[in-house]
């Protein structure tokens, strides 16, 4: 589907609305296509207290919703080797029954939980849409 900004929010925030724990949710695509935008949608849709930034860095932020929930948001961009996601402790975040939102998925590997759903976004020939996919 073709979405600008706007949409593409409302859309993460629906999804975020929607979302039961576990679940673990895969965002693709290439940088600057709106993926940490779309996360902080969800979050938002969630409820997830505090302003998700983007975890480049750190690799890994961890939130909470209003009725507990635990919600982290990974990104994987930094990865050199699959083998690195195996410290990232997605078995923890899995076993722990928490939402997972993991950035750039592809990089993981074998480590990579089972996706419940998987979201590609892409540029659109219009600089202010987005193409999301459902893979």
């Amino acid at each position: 589907m073709r979405l600008s900004a706007d949409a593409l929010n409302r859309f993460g925030e629906a999804l975020g609305r929607e979302l039961g724990a576990p679940a673990v949710i895969g965002l693709s695509g290439e940088l600057g296509t709106g993926k940490t935008t779309f996360v902080q949608a969800i979050c938002r849709g969630l409820g997830a207290r505090g302003l998700a930034t983007s975890p480049t860095y750190a690799l890994v932020h961890q939130y909470r919703t209003p009725d507990g929930r635990l919600l982290y948001h990974v990104d994987c961009y930094r990865l050199q080797a699959p083998a690195e996601a195996q410290d990232l402790g997605f078995d923890d975040m899995v076993r722990d029954g928490a939402i997972v939102l993991i950035e750039w998925p592809e990089r993981a590997g074998p480590w990579l939980p089972p996706l419940h759903r998987h979201f590609r976004l892409a540029y659109d020939a219009d600089p202010e849409v987005r193409v999301v996919e459902e893979a």
